[in-house]
């Protein structure tokens, strides 16, 4: 459907909401996304518990950048194959698939803190585990959504995904946050438990036709997802400028070290860390799904990235909750307004046929990138101590973004977004 043009002039959030099929998959991915953020708060405090068991706070940063790094060793992995796989096999299927194995996962997390088995291993493999899956769902679903809308309504359902995706990040770290301070094994079966209503969601609604270039060889069909990405200089260099934010300034990958050894304030305080960064999104998100930015799209891309890294600034020297809390708030509107852009010049410019490939790079590109953040920051945070690893990052993703606005000129001058 994402091909058909709507006969009245401008559609509104109202018609989008009118598509079913969307609403329900919508539906199903904020449950996931809400699981995956209480599974996410669940981890990070837990792993970090059990490593400063024998360890100092600089081992404790440290194997929380290794659980990234677990996670993201097999999104980097299998992206290619991912984005492939879901412009050939049937995208809700995938998504069915994915989110079965990670109800697995999280049941299993849920065991072994119930155990209180105190090894990380088995954690990090778990957490490849459900990396692996991660990788097939993002690029399905990205692909999937485009085409249960028609294409008038792309902006606002770009808006509304994102949306689900910071209600989630608000929600989520709450009913994280209070779980934990029960036990980590309560909050991770609450997270296999609504992995599985997802699942069940996504059979409500049926698989819209597929027209992908069934007859190419994997191969043929990978290469030409990325020639795509690397001729269309605008969507190369919007997913390359959030790449290396998000890499660089991943302050919230030490926000169970700063809750707990610098600010002081427990899970408690580390849920209402964990949630501020989503509660500035998710209301500039709602804007513009009322309100879509239509012109001088890049300059904002560009602006919202330098915000990003001015507010991690302002996190790392912080010493009170609030202001932290305040900081992180701002530094999530600003992110927005990056995954706003993106998101949309991605899912307009990019034929249905290729959606998954690009998709896969994409999610690559970004969302894999946190895991890759929190390793990144786990090491610095080693050797420099989480204070100034934080503030690092934060300068230079500023530096980063003047940098792309001379390297990409077409990304700084890309206009409209409709």
């Amino acid at each position: 459907m994402s091909d058909q043009t709507s006969s009245v002039g401008d559609p509104s959030l109202r018609d989008l909401l009118r598509e079913r099929a969307f609403v329900m998959m919508w539906s199903a991915r904020l449950l996931g996304n809400i699981a995956t953020q209480v599974e996410s708060i669940a981890l990070g405090w837990h792993v970090y518990a059990v490593a400063r068991l024998t360890g100092t706070i600089a081992q404790g940063a440290f194997a929380v950048g290794m659980l990234g790094l677990a996670q993201f060793l097999p999104m980097f992995a299998l992206a290619l194959l991912a984005g492939e796989t879901a412009d050939r096999a049937d995208r809700r299927a995938i998504m069915i698939i994915c989110l079965a194995v990670e109800f697995v996962s999280a049941a299993a997390f849920a065991a072994l803190a119930h155990w209180q088995v105190d090894d990380l291993w088995p954690i990090y493999a778990l957490a490849a585990v459900f990396g692996a899956a991660r990788a097939f769902f993002a690029p399905a679903s990205s692909a999937l959504a485009p085409t249960l809308v028609p294409r008038a309504l792309l902006p606002r359902a770009v808006a509304m995904n994102s949306v689900s995706w910071q209600l989630a990040s608000v929600v989520g770290p709450a009913i994280g946050g209070i779980l934990v301070a029960a036990s980590s094994a309560t909050a991770f079966g609450v997270a296999a438990a609504m992995f599985l209503l997802a699942t069940a969601g996504l059979f409500t609604f049926a698989s819209p036709p597929q027209l992908g270039a069934q007859g190419a060889s994997r191969v043929t069909q990978i290469r030409e997802g990325l020639h795509y990405l690397w001729t269309n200089k605008i969507v190369l260099g919007a997913i390359s400028l959030d790449l290396f934010a998000v890499l660089l300034g991943g302050a919230t990958a030490l926000l169970p070290v700063f809750a707990r050894d610098i600010l002081q304030v427990g899970s408690e305080g580390f849920g209402i860390l964990r949630a501020a960064p989503a509660v500035g999104g998710v209301t500039l998100a709602a804007i513009l799904a009322t309100y879509p930015i239509k012109r001088q799209a890049g300059v904002k891309m560009l602006l919202g990235v330098a915000g990003f890294g001015a507010c991690t600034v302002v996190f790392a020297l912080s010493r009170s909750l609030w202001l932290s809390a305040a900081a992180l708030a701002l530094l999530g509107a600003a992110d927005m307004i990056s995954v706003f852009v993106r998101q949309t010049l991605v899912q307009l410019a990019t034929p249905n046929e290729m959606r998954g490939r690009v998709g896969a790079v994409s999610y690559l590109f970004i969302g894999a990138s946190n895991e890759l953040g929190e390793f990144e920051s786990g090491v610095v945070g080693r050797l420099l101590g989480p204070v100034a690893a934080t503030l690092f990052g934060g300068i230079a993703a500023i530096g980063v973004t003047g940098l792309w606005a001379v390297i990409f000129p077409d990304l700084r001058k890309a206009d409209g977004l409709d």
